[in-house]
């Protein structure tokens, strides 16, 4: 463990924004593996702005889990991002905190310079680039120095397609040079759906896209090395033969996480970085149509204040019903799930890339249950407790980084294997 976080601290983790939509089912899994410590039962609590709420957050948990204890066993600690005193005690208590709270471009930098600062780990499921990028920039030193680990990303954006593309070179007997990912949805009748605060952060992310390239160009990071062929970028809208069905580029975080752990591996391990793009299946034309109506919609309107001000608060019908303020119904939930496929290609054993184009294909697939409020809350939770048990595998002493930066050389996708995020090879095409 860490020299600035010790076995002293009252809790393992702290869930920070715990009665939020998302926050309250990663209490609940939690709860559900509060076995999977090193020495014992993981000690946790929960943390956020209202005493009142987090009460009931542990009720709901309690009647759900059939875990009575949890009403009274499990500490509440009130805390606020905008109180600085507040926060660090807080995170003065915790080995690890996740961080639930968003939109992170408002609420994020808070949480993150009060672990570093007092010695926590700090685990997030973010998928707003900007907010990812701009605390590696500005914050990995200091928890490099602290002995500090910020981990991003640790929901479905990003930890699938993160953790994908290493599985898959790992999978390959060769050297994978490039990897497209195809992902799909399927639900029930009543369809899918997200809650208003990922529609947010959606928003304002697009809406100030321009800082974001900003930001890239002070980071001054000069282009990746290619090995092989360069990987080909497919059109805006394209019929998919792979996934059966029309297709569009992913426009989450995973592409810019998955570059920026190319990059670390490459700087850190000098492993040569695989080329990498994602996609979604849309569905046939006329959801391909529909789309384009509301993305054209949401493009001219997120940039004047009015137009954002007008899909906030009305997220339901500017998104034709998959965003709502109330957020997805457990019927809705236990009908998703979701598939991320991937197609590498590269060079066999002993074939030199200088000679000749790629030789070798692989095919493999993660799958989980609902993305954003049960897988989600699962790879969170799992991260964590790779934390706490495989501190000495992560790299360097501290510092910020991508899922698979962190989490190369741990059991994270044995642990996501056995909690219901499924990685396999699979038949080439």
């Amino acid at each position: 463990m860490a020299s600035s976080v010790t076995s002293k601290r009252p809790y393992h983790i702290i869930v920070f924004g715990a009665s939020g939509f998302t926050g309250q089912y990663v209490v609940e899994e939690v709860a559900r593996c509060a076995t999977e410590g090193i020495d014992g039962p993981l000690k946790w609590a929960v943390a956020g702005r209202s005493r009142g709420r987090l009460e009931k957050v542990l009720e709901q948990a309690a009647n759900t889990l059939s875990m009575p204890a949890l009403r009274t066993d499990i500490e509440i600690i009130v805390a606020d991002v905008s109180i600085e005193e507040s926060m660090a005690l807080m995170c003065q208590q915790g080995v690890v905190i996740l961080n639930c709270v968003g939109p992170y471009r408002f609420y994020g930098e808070p949480v993150v310079k009060a672990c570093i600062e007092n010695g926590a780990h700090c685990i997030d499921i973010c998928g707003e680039p900007q907010f990812l990028e701009r605390m590696q920039c500005e914050y990995h030193s200091q928890a490099l120095e602290r002995g500090v680990y910020v981990i991003g990303s640790c929901g479905f954006d990003s930890i699938p397609a993160d953790l994908g593309v290493l599985y898959t070179e790992r999978q390959l007997k060769g050297t994978l040079t490039a990897v497209e990912s195809f992902l799909t949805i399927s639900s029930g009748p009543q369809g899918g759906g997200g809650h208003d605060a990922t529609w947010q952060s959606a928003v304002y992310g697009f809406a100030d896209s321009g800082a974001l390239r900003k930001l890239r160009r002070k980071m001054g990071f000069k282009p990746l090395p290619v090995l092989g062929p360069k990987l080909k970028t497919r059109g805006s809208v394209f019929f998919s033969k792979e996934i059966d069905q029309y297709s569009i580029p992913f426009m989450g975080a995973d592409p810019s996480v998955v570059k920026r752990t190319q990059r670390f591996l490459l700087e850190a391990e000098q492993k040569l970085p695989v080329q990498y793009s994602a996609y979604v299946g849309v569905g046939n034309l006329f959801s391909v149509a529909k789309l384009a109506c509301g993305g054209l919609l949401f493009w001219l309107m997120v940039k004047f204040s009015l137009g954002r001000k007008l899909l906030t608060t009305f997220p339901s019908f500017f998104s034709f019903g998959m965003f709502t303020k109330e957020g997805p119904s457990l019927k809705q939930m236990e009908d998703t799930s979701f598939c991320m496929t991937f197609f590498g290609e590269g060079y066999s054993d002993g074939k030199d890339p200088a000679l000749g184009p790629p030789d070798a294909k692989i095919c493999t697939q993660v799958i989980g249950a609902e993305p954003g409020y049960v897988a989600t809350p699962a790879t969170m939770v799992q991260a964590a407790v790779t934390v706490l048990n495989d501190l000495h595998s992560l790299p360097n002493r501290g510092g910020v980084y991508t899922p698979a930066a962190a989490f190369s050389n741990t059991r994270l996708i044995e642990r996501l294997n056995t909690h219901g995020i499924k990685f396999s090879v699979r038949s080439y095409p």
